[in-house]
């Protein structure tokens, strides 16, 4: 009978495991349908994925072969009555067989880190092309700011909030994106499974890591580091566009917000409510700076970090209360009337 403290810590460990089979389903059954972290599509991906098949493979044969000794052992050397001398008697004290389990794991330790280091070397060292886009992503409770430097492939810098957008990369024309990682509070994880591994996003300490999307698509992720109480809804979209197509969207998204003079009475809502304060609206009065950059608000597909479609009615209960749809975000609910609500959604639909 096992003490009761480890069968408590089985069933963690039994729990533990299903959560994880569950969470890894329920990426790979999202908007993206091939999203899934055995089907990479990066290099850096790609390099993970085979280390992990040559990790498995290595000790599924040890698996296999410790399991057939003892399957061996068990038969071969069943309790025996005490006066059955037909099967030979075990042997004991063998320099061959101590000193053969002692230099093989030796050995198999020894391959399978040089192995790993060798692989995380070439990642970690790959030199950065010149035709490579940089990207610094900020973490924030519970959301992720992208900030577009100017450089050959942006025009003007400007600021993306939760879809990171990165041009597609090719054999004839590379293209990878380096993002530097940063936390604007606690420690985050940048994960995106097809296209790196996981890279903590640590308050004071930069991290930076690098992808080079060869097929072009949506790809989703997680923040993979708990930080609060909304960790599990601090979604990730990575838009691999065209060069074209990213050539396209970072031109409009470096552009000032939308100036609709039909719908003043919402941007004067926004601009003289607690809302400036911490958003931003290039070309206006708002110059918040602990929210989301609004700027193009309405060329996002999802609100709330990826967690709802971007339709008038989920932006209008958002605004009307955000906890509604993430319990403890840091947005409050402003009070506003009914009709303000009304005016204020109809000025952020016109910012595309």
């Amino acid at each position: 009978m096992l003490p009761k403290w480890l069968r408590v810590e089985r069933i963690v460990r039994l729990a533990f495991a299903f959560a994880l089979a569950l969470s890894s389903h329920a990426l790979a059954e999202g908007p993206q349908t091939n999203t899934h972290i055995l089907s990479p599509v990066s290099t850096p991906a790609t390099q993970i994925y085979q280390l992990s098949l040559f990790i498995i493979e290595i000790t599924g044969a040890i698996f296999v072969v410790v399991a057939g000794l003892l399957t061996f052992v068990i038969i071969r050397f069943r309790e025996r009555s005490g006066d059955d001398q037909s099967e030979p008697a075990q042997v004991y004290g063998s320099n061959q067989v101590e000193l053969a389990w002692t230099v093989i794991p030796v050995l198999i330790v020894v391959v399978l880190f040089l192995t790993t280091a060798r692989v995380i070397f070439a990642i970690q060292d790959a030199p950065m092309p010149q035709a490579a886009l940089e990207v610094t992503s900020v973490g924030h409770q519970f959301w992720w700011e992208y900030r577009y430097p100017k450089q050959g492939l942006v025009g003007q810098d400007f600021v993306a909030v939760n879809e990171l957008h990165v041009p597609l990369s090719s054999a004839d024309h590379p293209t990878p994106t380096y993002i530097k990682l940063l936390s604007a509070d606690v420690v985050h994880s940048f994960w995106v499974p097809q296209l790196m591994g996981k890279i903590d996003l640590i308050p004071n300490h930069p991290n930076d890591m690098w992808i080079d999307p060869l097929q072009p698509g949506i790809y989703l992720g997680q923040c993979a580091q708990f930080c609060g109480v909304q960790h599990a809804n601090m979604l990730l979209r990575v838009y691999v566009d065209s060069p074209e197509r990213f050539a396209a969207w970072a031109a409009n998204q470096a552009r000032p917000a939308v100036q609709d003079p039909s719908v003043a009475a919402g941007r004067h809502v926004f601009e003289t409510q607690a809302c400036m304060n911490c958003h931003v609206v290039r070309g206006t009065v708002a110059t918040g700076r602990f929210g989301p950059d609004l700027t193009h608000l309405a060329s996002r597909d999802t609100l709330a970090s990826g967690m709802i479609p971007n339709t008038r009615d989920n932006l209008r209960a958002w605004i009307k209360n955000p906890d509604a749809f993430k319990p403890g975000c840091l947005m409050p609910a402003m009070q506003l009337t009914d009709e303000q609500i009304d005016q204020v959604t109809n000025y952020l639909e016109t910012l595309k």
